[in-house]
């Protein structure tokens, strides 16, 4: 996954825009604080899932590490 928990909204709709609404539908502001500390850990995995599906990116388009 290109999108990780220790990434920041702000940080992350700047590189893709297209990501803005999902932190929307997720109620999720666009800060500097990383997605880990910002986003309760029981909805974190989704909102990660749909953030990477909306840039095209899953486990299997990208190998972990690299």
């Amino acid at each position: 996954m290109v999108i990780q928990s220790n990434m920041t909204p702000e940080a992350i709709v700047d590189v893709w825009s297209e990501t803005e609404a999902v932190f929307i539908k997720y109620n999720v502001s666009l800060t500097k604080q990383p997605l880990n500390i910002l986003v309760e850990s029981n909805i974190l995995p989704s909102l990660l899932q749909d953030l990477n599906s909306v840039v095209g990116s899953s486990n299997t388009t990208c190998i972990e590490g690299g």
